[in-house]
């Protein structure tokens, strides 16, 4: 019978492995960490397919992307990325 008992500290260790090689949350305390509903698909784009005449729209995603592009037009906005470190404006004031 003592050849079949496993220390808990060995099985502890063995599933801390198995998470590891199958990339699965460890929990050792059985904790509630909402992975279940991270890995679940997202229900909105089936949705859409599904019930196109909806026409759900989000405004306030609208407004926003109405709010940059005014802002665009008026120079306001984000400036652009610079290519090298010889364009950059932070390098030509130090100069």
């Amino acid at each position: 019978m003592d050849a079949l008992r496993v220390l808990p500290s060995k099985l502890k260790a063995l599933t801390r492995l198995r998470s590891e090689i199958f990339q699965t949350a460890y929990n050792p305390r059985n904790l509630r960490t909402g992975a279940k509903y991270l890995r679940a698909n997202l229900r909105g784009p089936a949705m859409m397919q599904q019930y196109p005449e909806l026409g759900i729209v989000n405004e306030y995603e609208e407004q926003r992307v109405q709010d940059v592009e005014d802002k665009k037009r008026r120079g306001k906005g984000t400036p652009k990325k610079t290519k090298s470190k010889a364009d950059s404006r932070r390098l030509a004031k130090k100069r």
